[in-house]
């Protein structure tokens, strides 16, 4: 429940219940049940908890072949209150949502990106879009019609609907483009 509402997560050390959270809240995000978001795992200053805990990931998890490389970049760890809200805040810098219309992904912009670097997002990307290419769009009827953001700039794309980490480094790649 507590996802619904949520843009950004912020997971502190904790037991078993934070465990299962964390979890399930990355099952999520990597299953595409959730939008992506910034998940940020941050420690107190000097300590390990989430260190160790992306030790068993990667070694347990990762190695066994059951996440991918991809499914490790939906987390940023930190220690540092100011590092977590910067990456937060540059998640966001050019993303703003998006939505499924007529089998499109639809991706909404909180600014403009140059041709140069939707050029760059199709060469990088390319293997997470099954037609096609990643392209501008004018606001979609569907989207009018509920009156869903319909200043922003947007891009469009058929999305693979399975590389779901791959479409959140997207997002956070949008992040380095823009007005």
């Amino acid at each position: 429940t507590f996802m619904k509402e949520s843009s950004a997560y912020v997971v502190c050390p904790g037991g078993f219940g934070t465990m299962d959270e964390t979890f399930e809240l990355l099952t999520l995000i990597q299953t595409g049940k959730e939008t992506p978001a910034p998940v940020v795992l941050i420690d107190p200053p000097d300590e390990t908890y989430w260190d160790v805990w992306a030790a068993f990931v990667a070694d347990e998890l990762l190695a066994g072949g059951l996440v991918s490389p991809a499914d490790l970049d939906l987390v940023h760890r930190t220690s540092s209150v100011e590092d977590a809200a910067d990456y937060i805040a540059r998640f966001y810098r050019t993303y703003h949502s998006m939505r499924w219309v007529s089998g499109r992904l639809v991706i909404r912009l909180a600014r403009a990106i140059s041709d140069a670097d939707l050029a760059r997002l199709n060469e990088e990307f390319a293997d997470i879009v099954i037609n096609g290419t990643i392209e501008r769009s004018d606001v979609t009827p569907a989207e009018l019609d509920d009156d869903d953001n319909v200043e922003l700039p947007r891009l469009v794309m058929d999305f693979d609907n399975r590389h779901f980490a791959r479409l959140h480094s997207l997002v956070l790649r949008l992040a380095d483009f823009g007005d």
